[in-house]
This record gives structure tokens, sequence and C-alpha cells, in this order.
């Protein structure tokens, strides 16, 4: 999984979406970011994730996310935008 570039969009975004980490934080766990912006975030956050990842990625870090931080909506909605018309199923925790 290629790393994320703190941009000045990216940063904004990981603020509203990852409110209990700073972004330096955020940023260095992609996938989480990623998650939590894709469920929690909106088309401004999702763009400044999309500025530095193209489908490929977003199946890269959908494939890599951790569970319990999708919706079930969102969930679908991604991996839809992604080519996946039926979605894998949600990531979920084993204990």
């Amino acid at each position: 999984m290629k790393p994320l570039v703190l941009t000045e969009a990216l940063r904004k975004a990981a603020q509203r979406c990852v409110w209990f980490e700073p972004p330096e934080t955020a940023v260095a766990d992609p996938a989480k970011l990623a998650a939590y912006i894709f469920t929690y975030g909106g088309a401004d956050d999702a763009s400044a994730l999309r500025e530095q990842y193209g489908e490929e990625d977003i199946m890269i870090v959908l494939d890599a996310a951790p569970p319990g931080i999708f919706d079930a909506r969102s969930w679908a909605y991604w991996n839809l935008v992604v080519g996946r018309y039926t979605p894998p199923s949600m990531p979920i925790r084993r204990l």
C-alpha cells in the first residue's frame, strides 16, 4: 500500500474524520484513515484522499480495512465505486 502525503486537504479530512488522533498519526495508517474518511467523511474528504489514490489503491485499502469502522452502506458504496458489484464481506473482529 503506497503511503499518503499529508496535504492541507487531507489534513482537514483527517481532523474531521479521525478526531481522536493528530493527522500526522492518522496518515501513517492509510487503510484506517481511508476507512474513516469513506465512512464518516463528505465529498471533500473523499476527494482529498482520491487525489492520491486511484481505483486500484482504493481496492487495496478496502481489502486491508480494519474491522469495526465501515458501516454496511459505506462498504457497499465504495466497493461499487471500484467495480465490485457484489462487495466482499465486511471486515469482522475475531476474538
